[in-house]
């Protein structure tokens, strides 16, 4: 029975940390594809390589070394720049910055750990804290994220991240647009851009690409006459 218990325990262990690996990647994917700086070795590690490097004694996977920071590309910068303005003609820095991902090991996620999480984002003047957790983040903690700093929160579950749905055939690529490329598609379409189709942040490509509101992106569709053609969604 001793043996069997720990034969279990140990194909336990190996299906979480290849759970973890799935979801690491795919959150390095997702920042990488936003634009942040990281190497392919991180974002395409092996599973032996991950299993080596993340988890604990027993086997299983130590979810604290998994976090990492990322800061933006000079291209992410470009793309988040305020464009001039006649009232600001010299605009604000970019509104983006170094990005914290953290897997918390809690099981579950109240308001003590949201505070703690939202004082280390503080504390290191991160711009973005992205947060990834093993079970639904209480209600009451979801509450106290747009009131405790000015920094960007925000919350994926591991279950989420296991397949990345931006690979899916189905999905069309998103890109997101610059302001002032934003001003060029008004200005050419004569529009307002409460004209434009609308994507919610909670959309789960949206939530992938980190959308905010406001923000305009292009979608890139197959089509058979025209080999491809695009649309573009307001982000709200």
């Amino acid at each position: 029975m001793a043996d069997l218990e720990e034969q279990k325990q140990i194909q336990d262990a190996e299906r979480d940390v290849t759970k973890l690996w799935r979801a690491w990647r795919t959150v390095h994917e997702m920042c990488q594809d936003r634009g942040y700086e990281l190497t392919d070795d991180e974002v395409r590690i092996s599973l032996d390589d991950f299993r080596r490097d993340y988890t604990d004694p027993s086997g299983g996977p130590d979810r604290k070394k998994m976090n990492f920071s990322a800061r933006p590309t000079t291209a992410m910068l470009e793309k988040y720049a305020n464009r001039p303005t006649a009232k600001q003609p010299e605009p604000e820095p970019p509104a983006i910055g170094t990005i914290w991902v953290e897997f918390h090991s809690d099981q579950s996620i109240g308001i003590k750990q949201m505070r703690a999480f939202a004082q280390h984002i503080q504390q290191h003047n991160f711009h973005t804290g992205l947060l990834v957790t093993q079970n639904p983040i209480t209600p009451a903690a979801l509450k106290i994220v747009p009131v405790v700093l000015p920094a960007v929160i925000e919350t994926f579950q591991e279950q989420d991240l296991l397949v990345n749905i931006t690979h899916h055939e189905l999905v069309p690529k998103h890109v997101l647009l610059s302001a002032e490329e934003k001003r060029t598609l008004l200005e050419r379409y004569r529009l307002k851009e409460t004209q434009l189709p609308r994507i919610q942040t909670g959309d789960p490509v949206a939530k992938y690409l980190g959308l905010r509101r406001g923000q305009v992106v292009k979608i890139i569709r197959k089509s058979e006459t025209a080999g491809r053609y695009a649309s573009y969604r307001w982000c709200l």
